[in-house]
C-alpha cells in the first residue's frame, strides 16, 4: 500500500530540493532518515518532516522499517518577485523560488 505526503509552497529552490530527494529515492525509510542529518542542504529539514508525515499517514501501528521511499519528486511553485534597492535610487528585481514536493512510501 502507498502513503503520500506533500509539502506545498516551500521556500526552497526546486533544484536544491530535487538534489536531496534524489539521494533518498528508492531507499528504505530508516536509511533515508539516517542519511538526512548529514546532507549539507537547508531543505533537509523540510524533506525529513515530509517523510515523517508520509510514514505517519500509514497509521500509528505501522512499522517504519518495512517501508521504502518508492517515489519522490519536486515541482515548481509560484515565484515571489522582490525588489532590492540599488545605487542612485534604482532598483533590481530578484525572484524567490518556491517548490511543491511529494513523497510516496510503500510497503513492498
Amino acid at each position: 500500500m502507498e502513503f503520500i505526503a506533500r509539502a506545498k509552497f516551500a521556500r526552497f529552490s526546486y533544484r536544491k530540493v530535487g538534489q536531496v530527494l534524489g539521494l533518498i529515492r528508492g531507499k528504505p525509510v530508516l536509511d533515508a532518515m539516517g542519511m538526512l542529518p548529514w546532507v549539507p542542504r537547508a531543505c533537509r529539514v523540510l524533506v525529513g518532516k515530509t517523510l515523517k508525515s508520509a510514514i505517519s499517514n500509514a497509521g500509528k501501528t505501522a512499522d517504519p522499517a518495512r517501508f521504502k521511499v518508492s517515489q519522490a519528486w519536486v515541482n515548481f511553485g509560484p515565484t515571489l518577485k522582490r525588489v532590492m534597492p540599488k545605487a542612485m535610487g534604482a532598483r533590481a528585481m530578484f525572484k524567490r523560488k518556491t517548490s511543491h514536493l511529494t513523497i510516496i512510501v510503500s510497503d513492498n
